[in-house]
C-alpha cells in the first residue's frame, strides 16, 4: 500500500487497498470451495474403485467446507507472515506435486486414447451468446491463475537485504511466472487433449480419471494440504491490516493488547490475543459461509480473477500502455463469470 501511495498518491492508495483486501478475501472463499471438492473427490474415488464407475457415489460439499473452516480457524491464530514460512514451503511442495500428477495422468490418457481429443474451436455451446459467456469466463479463470500480485509486496517486506529487496523479488517473480505458466499449460493442454469437450473444470476432482485411484487420491490430498497453507498466506495481510487499524484507532484497549498465555503439550507456551481470536475466527466463518452458499468452482474463480486482474496485476503495480486491454479482460471476464455463476445457481434451485 505504501508503494501505491508513493507512486500514485493517497487517493489511489485507498482504492488499491479496497481491491487488495477484496482479492485476498475472495481467495479464501475460492480455496474453501476447492479444498472441499478435493476431499469429496477422494471419497468418490475410493467409492468408484470399490463399486464400479456407475456406483451412486455422491457426497455433499458443505460438511467438508465446515471441517476446512475449523482447521483454518486454528491455524489463523499464527501471529504473522514471519511465522508461517514452514507452512508456505509445505504448500509450495504440495502445489508442484498435484500439478505434475494431473499433467502426468493427462499425458498417459492421451497415449492410451491414441489420439488428441478436442478441437481448435473449443467446447460447443447451445447459442453464440452462451459461447461468448464461456469464453469470457475462461479469460477470467486465466486471470485468477496468477494471484501472487495480491501478496507480492507483503512478501517483499519479509526479505532481508543485501541484496536489495526489489531485486530479489524481481528475480523471484520472473522465475515464478515462467514455472507457473509452464505447469498450467501442461495441465490445461494435456487435459484437453485427453478429454476434449468433456474435460472437467478440475482434472483431479471432475473425474476424468478413475485409475490409478490411489494416485488420484494422492493428488487431491496434495491440493487440500496446499490450500490449507495458501489460505493462511493470503489471509495474513488482511489480518495484519485490520489489527493495525484497530490498534491505531483504539491504542489503549486491553482487548487489543492483552494476551492469555497457556501451555500446549509438545509446542510450549502459546499467547492468545482476544481480539485476534475473535476477528480471525469471524473472518474464517464468513468465508466458509459464502463458499457454502456459492459452491461453483470455475464461476467463483472467474468472478474473483476478473475483479482483480486489471487493478492489481496491471494498473496499480505499473501503469502500462496495455492497461486498457487488460481492463477489457477484467470487464468481459467478470460479466461472463457472473452469468455462469447466476446460471449455475438457478439450475441448482430448479432441480
Amino acid at each position: 500500500m505504501e508503494a501505491a501511495k508513493f507512486y500514485l498518491g493517497e487517493k489511489q492508495q485507498h482504492i488499491c487497498r479496497v481491491f487488495a483486501q477484496e482479492g485476498l478475501y475472495g481467495a479464501g472463499i475460492a480455496y474453501t470451495i476447492t479444498a472441499a471438492a478435493s476431499v469429496r473427490a477422494i471419497l468418490r474415488s475410493n467409492c468408484y474403485h470399490q463399486g464400479g464407475h456407475n456406483a451412486p457415489c455422491q457426497y455433499e460439499d458443505s460438511f467438508y467446507m465446515l471441517v476446512f473452516g475449523v482447521v483454518e480457524i486454528l491455524l489463523s491464530q499464527i501471529p504473522d507472515f514471519h511465522s508461517i514460512g514452514w507452512l508456505s514451503i509445505i504448500a509450495a511442495a504440495m502445489s508442484f506435486s498435484y500439478a505434475f500428477i494431473g499433467s502426468g495422468l493427462g499425458f498417459l490418457k492421451v497415449i492410451e486414447n491414441g489420439t488428441i481429443e478436442g478441437s481448435i474451436t473449443g467446447v460447443p455451446a447451445s447459442s453464440n451468446l452462451e459461447k461468448l459467456w464461456l469464453a469470457f469466463e475462461a479469460l477470467a479463470d486465466i486471470a485468477f491463475a496468477y494471484p501472487y500480485t495480491l501478496i507480492v509486496l507483503e512478501i517483499q517486506d519479509t526479505l532481508e537485504s543485501p541484496p536489495p529487496e526489489n531485486q530479489t523479488m524481481k528475480a523471484a517473480s520472473l522465475k515464478a511466472i515462467v514455472i507457473t505458466t509452464f505447469v498450467y499449460l501442461c495441465c490445461g493442454c494435456f487435459g484437453y487433449a485427453a478429454f476434449g469437450d468433456s474435460t472437467p473444470g478440475n482434472l483431479l476432482t471432475g473425474f476424468g480419471f478413475y485409475e490409478p485411484y490411489w494416485l488420484v487420491d494422492l493428488g487431491n490430498a496434495c491440493i487440500v494440504l496446499h490450500l490449507v497453507g495458501a489460505y493462511q498466506v493470503f489471509s495474513q495481510p488482511v489480518f495484519g491490516t485490520a489489527e493495525r487499524w484497530f490498534a491505531h484507532r483504539f491504542p489503549h484497549s486491553g482487548f487489543l493488547k492483552n494476551c492469555i498465555s497457556f501451555r500446549i503439550p509438545l509446542f510450549g507456551t502459546f499467547k492468545l490475543n482476544p481480539f485476534r481470536a475473535v476477528f480471525r475466527t469471524a473472518y474464517v466463518v464468513s468465508t466458509t459461509v459464502i463458499a457454502m452458499a456459492f459452491p461453483y468452482f470455475n464461476s467463483v474463480l472467474g468472478v474473483l480473477g476478473a475483479l482483480n486482474f486489471w487493478p492489481l496485476a496491471v494498473y496499480f503495480p505499473v501503469e502500462m500502455t496495455f492497461s486498457c486491454l487488460c481492463f477489457l479482460v477484467t470487464v468481459v471476464g467478470f460479466v461472463g463469470s457472473l452469468a455462469e455463476l447466476i446460471g449455475a445457481s438457478l439450475d441448482e434451485k430448479s432441480m
